[in-house]
């Protein structure tokens, strides 16, 4: 073990010199690991041989013939606390078992060099698959912790794995910030280690001995401390670092290809203490550094559609310093928005639904009611009332009767609740869908602001369902056709997932199966593929979470359907049944677009800017061959604009017509009616589209008319069928 310990610190010396040396950094201050880092190793070696020789122990002792079940229904024979998924991989298949990343046994994810205990269902991981990604990245987020030890001195926070990678948070004191100039070093370290192949080494440990491998990192010692409920956790080694873990992790570094660090940013320490600004660094990793070179290839094409690149150069929006989180909509950007929200008011006209506008801002009393001040005070942005002179400690306080304080709305659902209750209600109200548009707040933190796609305010196509029991069903069906509908125009495919009852679940486990077994039936009636999510519905009842994909493939969590047990019964809600008696409604929430904004990105960022005619902000640009047809191209702008069509006009004689046509196209303008003596004299248009296709005269006023159609209709292709 000492040898050990020795091997991995002169690597680490010779390691972080070369790297120094590579990236042109200052190598004189380079020395031994510091003494936590050798000490916390020499700990967990000690702690691991100890475990090792109680395994082998139990192995001993327990020694019998398991069965275990593979993929396809094969069964096998396996030895208990001695044959590990990984060897019964190699048994199947050399490919399997160089791209395994991890193993699924009776539901539980499992490394892959982990004994099996007993008889097994096993289920193999690979990158291609979801949970697979997770693990893969999750074990790159260790590689990077340990490179950010070794380079930076940091102290490690929270390593968790993204949709689309990994981040770290870690700390590097008061006055210390990470510099962009300092990811190629970082980048550097992480490749090494990654190539050096070491072995993720999952190791139990009791609460005292947590404490003691983390003494010198007061972050850990708070997670210890109110995460760690059971009397032991899991640490995961790997070369020198050792990290609080739940796993499963890769079976070594070396299955890591490709490696990339992407951003840097400052993050917010939030747990109970003061709160600690901390360093934030971002990164994607793949099993091959083919599959890297592909990725980047994607991302520049990503980076070609970014809707923040997007917004900027067509005029859209724009974010300022002072109102960050929020976003200013420039006239053409508040085009797309209202053709947006105008779309989904026409959806609900026809399907019943009755808008209504709330407040902004509620007394917590109300959120004290609903139950969100004590799940999600954090998360809101709360405020003195005038005249009160409460500190504002106190506010904050979950405990306290807060009569003084305010907060900005966050959802709609208990607002709606007060509305369906403010007066008597008869079940022939019902179902009673209301909807809202109403702005909400939510205080994200300022390192996970991004465009679009996270703000502090935004407004989502939120609607709430009242209805009677006998009803549910019905109005599923009813959901989930209005997303198909929505989706559909929009130009995207989706995926549905049914989340089910949590562990926390509030409520009688008879009422969610019920609940449950009609949304599976909606599900399976819908005709439309979906998975089953165990265990990850809301505390207060199961939903559909709708993820679409772009035209980049890459997927978005926007639309959902949500059914809630629990706002009725603390609002106390009822409605007059057939009978005469009072019942209790049951409540849906329900959206498609989810944020109006986030949408906005996702949907410029699937069509690059080129806009589909009823949403786009340049329909039409007139373009007059010469200065005499000038006063008639105004003419043609004007009746573009009293019909509701966006209608510009480029008169600029210092460039050719030819030069003006390609800059309306280079602008995405969907149309390009181009006006000379002879239209002018005829009253036509010449028309042409963005992709410089010539579609020949029309009449003025009929081309004006067949924008209109394609428009309501909101045909996607309109270029190619005007």
């Amino acid at each position: 073990m000492v040898s050990r310990n020795m091997g991995l610190c002169q690597r680490w010396l010779r390691l972080r010199l070369s790297v120094l040396q590579a990236c042109g950094l200052n190598t004189a201050a380079v020395s031994a690991p510091p003494h936590w880092l050798v000490e916390r190793l020499g700990l967990f070696e000690k702690l691991w041989a100890a475990q090792t020789k109680r395994l082998a122990s139990v192995a001993q002792k327990e020694h019998r013939t398991i069965t275990v079940a593979l993929p396809g229904g094969q069964k096998v024979k396996a030895v208990a606390w001695n044959t590990t998924p990984y060897q019964l991989a190699q048994q199947i298949s050399s490919t399997l078992a160089n791209t395994a990343v991890a193993a699924q046994v009776n539901g539980e994810l499992y490394d892959l060099e982990r004994p099996l205990e007993k008889d097994s269902d096993l289920r193999f991981l690979t990158f291609d698959s979801a949970e697979g990604k997770a693990v893969f990245w999750h074990s790159s987020t260790h590689v990077l912790g340990a490179a950010a030890e070794q380079l930076l001195g940091a102290v490690l926070c929270q390593g968790p794995s993204t949709e689309c990678g990994f981040f770290h948070d870690f700390f590097l004191g008061k006055e210390r910030a990470l510099r962009g100039s300092e990811l190629p070093a970082l980048e550097r370290i992480c490749q090494e280690l990654a190539a050096a192949a070491q072995p993720f080494r999952r190791l139990e440990a009791s609460q005292d001995q947590l404490r003691q491998l983390f003494k010198d990192n007061p972050f850990k010692l708070r997670l210890i401390e109110e995460k760690v409920t059971d009397p032991t956790a899991t640490v995961y080694g790997c070369g020198m670092l050792v990290d609080l873990c739940r796993g499963p992790h890769l079976r070594h570094t070396g299955q890591i290809g490709g490696m990339k660090l992407l951003t840097n940013s400052s993050s917010l320490w939030k747990s109970s203490g003061a709160p600690e600004t901390l360093q934030r660094v971002s990164g994607i990793s793949f099993p091959s550094s083919k599959e890297l070179r592909a990725w980047e290839e994607w991302r520049e094409e990503a980076e070609l559609r970014d809707h923040r690149r997007i917004g900027k150069e067509q005029e859209l929006f724009f974010f300022h310093e002072l109102s960050p989180g929020s976003c200013f909509f420039l006239p053409r950007g508040t085009r797309v928005y209202n053709a947006l929200v105008s779309f989904i008011r026409a959806e609900y006209t026809r399907r019943g639904f009755l808008e209504v506008r709330t407040p902004t801002l509620f007394s917590t009393k109300l959120w004290e009611l609903s139950g969100h001040w004590e799940h999600y005070q954090e998360d809101m942005f709360a405020l003195q009332s005038p005249g009160s002179d409460r500190p504002a400690s106190y506010q904050r306080d979950p405990t306290s009767h807060l009569i003084d304080t305010l907060a900005l709305k966050p959802m709609n659902c208990p607002a709606h609740c007060l509305m369906f209750a403010h007066r008597p209600r008869s079940w022939r109200e019902l179902p009673m869908r209301l909807a809202d548009f109403g702005a909400l707040h939510r205080a994200e933190a300022s390192g996970s602001l991004g465009g679009l796609t996270r703000l502090r305010c935004f407004q989502q196509d939120d609607a709430h369902i009242f209805c009677a029991p006998d009803q549910l069903e019905a109005e599923i069906r009813g959901c989930l056709d209005f997303l198909r509908s929505v989706y559909t125009v929009l130009g995207f495919s989706f995926q549905l997932v049914l989340s089910t009852r949590p562990s926390g679940f509030l409520g009688e486990p008879c009422l969610w199966d019920q609940a449950e077994k009609v949304l599976q039936q909606a599900l399976e009636e819908f005709g439309e593929p979906w998975n089953l999510n165990p265990g990850d519905g809301a505390f207060y009842g199961p939903k559909i979470d709708v993820h679409l994909q772009d035209a980049l493939g890459r997927p978005h969590q926007c639309g959902t359907v949500q059914l809630d047990f629990q706002l009725p019964l603390r609002f106390d809600l009822q409605y007059r049944g057939r009978t005469g008696a009072l019942e209790r409604p049951v409540l849906i929430h329900r959206a498609v677009l989810g944020s109006v904004e986030r949408m906005l990105a996702v949907l410029a960022e699937s069509c690059g800017g080129k806009w589909p005619l009823w949403l786009s902000p340049f329909q039409v640009m007139v373009i007059p061959v010469g200065p005499k047809q000038e006063e008639y191209a105004r003419e043609a702008q004007q009746s573009l604009q009293a019909r509701g069509l966006v209608g510009d006009l480029d008169a600029d004689a210092k460039l050719t017509l030819s030069r003006r046509v390609r800059r309306a196209q280079l602008a995405n303008y969907n149309f390009q009616f181009v006006v000379g003596q002879k239209e002018q004299s005829e009253r036509t248009v010449s028309i042409r589209t963005r992709a410089n296709h010539q579609l020949g005269e029309r009449g003025l006023t009929e081309a004006v008319g067949r924008l209109l159609e394609l428009q309501s209709a909101r045909i996607p292709n309109a270029e190619e069928v005007f």
